[in-house]
C-alpha cells in the first residue's frame, strides 16, 4: 500500500490541519514508499519501536509523538529514537488532540461508548477546540466505577459528590485542565486519566466526583479504534503494540 495514500487519509480523517495543538501532528519521521504493516501504539518510545521492528512494521501511528512545538535539538533520547526509526526504515505518524476529540474514533467518544453514556455536548475550551464531552447518565456512582474496573482496570476515585451520576464530563489522558469547566457545566462526575495535585481541592470545594482511570489506559481506546478504521479502509495488516506505563 502506498504510504502517501495512508498519510493523506489520516491527515484528512483526523482533521490535523484544523486543530491547534502543541504536538506536531502528522508524519513526523519519513516512511518507506510502500507499507505492508502498520503498528499502532500510545507512545513514541524505544520499546514501541523495537516491537514494531520485530513485528515487521514500516509505519507506526502513535497518540504521543516525538515532536512537540518544533525540534530544538537532536541528541539524547530524541536522537536515539529517531536513529532507531531511520536505521530500521520505519516511519512515525503522530495524532494527539485530533485523536482525543474525534467524533467517531476519538478517545473521549470511545470512552463514552465503552461506559454506555449518551453524549450530549462538549466542554473544556482550549484554543480553537473543546477538550471534553458532556454525557447524560442515570446510574449509581458505584455502577459507573464498576464498569471502569471491568473494562479498563484499577482507578482512583475522589468522591466529593453524590452517589448517583446524572451528568458526566469526559477528558481522557491528562484532563484536569478542564476540571473547572466541568463544574461550570454542572457535571456531578468527571472522568479523566491521571490526577494532578491541585485537582483534589478543586473537586472537593465543588462537590465533584472525579474518577482517574489511567492516562495510558484511557488513551488506548482511540488508537485502537483508529487502527480498526485504517484496517477497514485499506485492508492492510495492523498490530496494536501495548507498552503500558501503569500511569
Amino acid at each position: 500500500m502506498n504510504a502517501q495514500e495512508i498519510v493523506q487519509f489520516l491527515d484528512d480523517y483526523l482533521n490535523i490541519h484544523t486543530i491547534e495543538d502543541e504536538s506536531n501532528n502528522g508524519l513526523q519521521v519519513e516512511s518507506p514508499e510502500e507499507i505492508e504493516k502498520i503498528g499502532f501504539s500510545v507512545d513514541a518510545c524505544i520499546d514501541v519501536f523495537r516491537r514494531a521492528h520485530t513485528e515487521g512494521c514500516q509505519l507506526i501511528v502513535v497518540h504521543h509523538g516525538l515532536i512537540w512545538g518544533g525540534i530544538k535539538y537532536m541528541r539524547g533520547d530524541v536522537y536515539k529514537r529517531v536513529k532507531f526509526l531511520m536505521n530500521s526504515n520505519i516511519g512515525l505518524y503522530a495524532c494527539h488532540l485530533p485523536l482525543d476529540i474525534h467524533k467517531k474514533v476519538g478517545n473521549n467518544t470511545q470512552m463514552a461508548h465503552l461506559l454506555g453514556l449518551n453524549i450530549t455536548g462538549e466542554f473544556g475550551p482550549y484554543k480553537n477546540i473543546n477538550l471534553g464531552l458532556l454525557c447524560q447518565a442515570d446510574l449509581p456512582l458505584n455502577e459507573l466505577t464498576s464498569k471502569i474496573q471491568k473494562t479498563l482496570g484499577d482507578y482512583t476515585l475522589f468522591q466529593f459528590g453524590g452517589d448517583h451520576c446524572k451528568k458526566v464530563g469526559i477528558v481522557t489522558g491528562s484532563g484536569t485542565v478542564a476540571l473547572k469547566s466541568a463544574v461550570e457545566q454542572g457535571c456531578d462526575t468527571f472522568i479523566t486519566g491521571e490526577p494532578k495535585h491541585a485537582s483534589y481541592h478543586t473537586a472537593k470545594e465543588n462537590n465533584l466526583n472525579v474518577i482517574f482511570a489511567g492516562h495510558y489506559r484511557t488513551e488506548t481506546l482511540g488508537i485502537k479504534a483508529l487502527m480498526e478504521k485504517v484496517k477497514e479502509q485499506f485492508a492492510i495488516d495492523t498490530v496494536f503494540i501495548d507498552v503500558p506505563t501503569g500511569l
